[in-house]
């Protein structure tokens, strides 16, 4: 009897997934220093949070706009690929800010979230074509699971930069990982040619609607979209918990110094997006068969990271709170998207992706910065907002699943 081969629908998907892969091992790479090299270039904690939560603002919030853009032209290639252009070199020109340059790091920062916003809807749109041929949560819950690799692998290769790059200040030694993820950036733009090459109309995998109605926001979208505002509000940024770990377990710690210290940070960041891969594979096919009750076992499970990671000073309990995010970023990064296709048609659907983003930005900008804010005041008040805000969230999602 002859084998079944892969289709075409899930080929694509494991060649953007291959895409996405090197791309957060660029950009995830950077994002295991970011706040130790914004602490080094003289940032606070208040300036981190608010970077770290404007970045998003803009990556976001510019989301709604590029996908409006993307609806209208459905010029999916030029948008993804001009997005993740300016993405990619965003992330190296980082080791070309002078010692006292935390200004134009953020800025580059932002650069880099922009390009994130630019190709962003139309990424997503065009991956969900052919997810919709193969279950969209098993789909993007595989192409997760590559991205998040990469997201493993980026804080393991600066890991061992940092082992030959033993001389020189810890600026020196940072800026030299910047530089070194050019590598990464550059197999990132050669795999996106060739899946453009291959697979030039993207589109063509899901049958067009029968009528094209004009976009409309479902009852069921609303409170989705409330939901999920929620969550990002509460989900404290890794630059926070970066910034939190370097203060707390590596300065002078002699206890911890030889199992978490300057050069294994990174790795730390490395395990929590292995765990995010493993949960995005997990819940993308918990949501393929319980649709977004996916999410309320998943923010239900992860939602408690904060008291781990800030409320002890105990390696055990870090590295446990560490997974539980990792959980909750897997389960975000997956279901998050898959309900978005499920729930707006194609014609639509980047617009839909651009509000679901918009809104998600916005929140976790002021949950950013308010918690960054938090931190310096009171560590068990920060953590309180962040749980009871991520929980606020399970009533909207059960809505969801109640509302037609």
């Amino acid at each position: 009897m002859k084998k079944k081969g892969i289709s075409t629908a899930m080929l694509f998907i494991i060649l953007f997934g291959i895409v996405s892969l090197f791309s957060d091992m660029t950009h995830e790479g950077a994002s295991s220093i970011r706040g130790a090299y914004l602490t080094v270039l003289g940032a606070s904690a208040g300036t981190i949070g608010f970077i770290s939560g404007l970045g998003e603002l803009v990556g976001y919030s510019m989301r709604y706009v590029f996908g409006k853009i993307t609806d209208k032209t459905k010029k999916y290639w030029t948008m993804v690929i001009f997005g993740y252009v300016l993405d990619i070199l965003a992330v190296p020109a980082l080791a070309l800010v002078g010692e006292n340059g935390w200004l134009a790091a953020s800025l580059l920062l932002v650069v880099q979230r922009m390009g994130k916003a630019i190709k962003k809807p139309a990424k997503d749109t065009i991956m969900s074509f052919a997810a919709s041929q193969e279950g969209v949560g098993k789909s993007f819950g595989i192409q997760e699971m590559l991205d998040q690799i990469g997201a493993f692998l980026g804080p393991v290769f600066l890991y061992l930069v940092m082992l030959f790059k033993t001389e020189g200040s810890t600026f020196e030694i940072y800026r030299t990982c910047f530089a070194f993820l050019a590598i990464p950036g550059f197999i990132t733009i050669l795999f996106l040619f060739y899946t453009k090459m291959k697979f030039p109309n993207p589109e063509r995998f899901e049958p067009e609607s029968k009528r094209e109605e004009p976009f409309k926001m479902k009852k069921s979208f609303i409170y989705y979209i409330a939901g999920i505002s929620f969550f990002a509000f509460g989900f404290i940024d890794y630059s926070i918990i970066i910034m939190h770990i370097t203060k707390n377990f590596t300065a002078g710690n002699i206890q911890t110094s030889n199992l978490i210290n300057s050069g294994t940070i990174p790795l730390l960041y490395a395990g929590a997006m292995l765990v995010d891969a493993i949960a995005a594979l997990i819940f993308g096919h918990i949501y393929d068969k319980n649709g977004v009750k996916a999410l309320v076992i998943s923010t239900i499970i992860s939602a408690p990271f904060s008291i781990f990671i800030f409320g002890f000073k105990s390696i055990p309990a870090l590295l446990f709170g560490l997974v539980l995010w990792g959980i909750g970023m897997g389960a975000q990064e997956s279901i998050l998207k898959a309900a978005v296709t499920s729930m707006v048609p194609k014609e639509n659907r980047a617009t839909g992706y651009g509000i679901f983003e918009s809104s998600f930005g916005f929140f976790w900008f002021l949950g950013s910065w308010l918690l960054g804010v938090m931190y310096s005041i009171s560590i068990p008040i920060m953590i309180i907002i962040s749980m009871t805000t991520q929980l606020l969230a399970l009533p909207l999602y059960l809505k969801v699943v109640n509302t037609k």
